[in-house]
């Protein structure tokens, strides 16, 4: 049987996106999402619970989030979950959880003068072969 591996999430940008250009002039934006649960206690006390996700676009969709996203934008991304390793300078092996975005719907409300598309789909979103734990 196959597996299913995707991801869905609505939350708002925690800092602008990084974007850089790696070999070839492929771009890689990341940046961190927020997205908030919010629920009554046993007490009937508003409780509200955040999770923070690491989101990395690739090509078209990340130079959208570079033209487009700022800090506490609000999107949709929808993508699948990947978690890389490396070692650090120290020789020490780290991990991370990333989500790879392969859609995008920005929520905001549309800024007047400021053209926001309403969803957007990224091409390629594999990261074979780049290097990107100093990112």
């Amino acid at each position: 049987m196959r597996g299913v591996n995707r991801v869905m999430l609505i939350g708002n940008l925690g800092k602008d996106p990084d974007v850089q250009l790696l070999e070839g002039n492929i771009a890689v934006a990341k940046f961190p999402l927020a997205t908030t649960e919010t629920f009554k206690d046993r007490t009937g006390k508003l409780i509200s619970q955040t999770e923070w996700h690491t989101v990395v676009l690739w090509r078209g969709l990340a130079e959208l989030a570079q033209k487009f996203l700022r800090k506490a934008s609000l999107v949709y991304i929808e993508g699948r979950l990947r978690t890389r390793s490396w070692e650090d300078k120290d020789g020490t092996k780290k991990y991370v959880t990333e989500v790879v975005g392969e859609n995008l719907i920005m929520l905001d409300k549309k800024t007047e003068g400021v053209p926001s598309p309403d969803e957007h789909t990224g091409g390629h979103t594999g990261s074979e072969g780049f290097d990107l734990h100093s990112f």
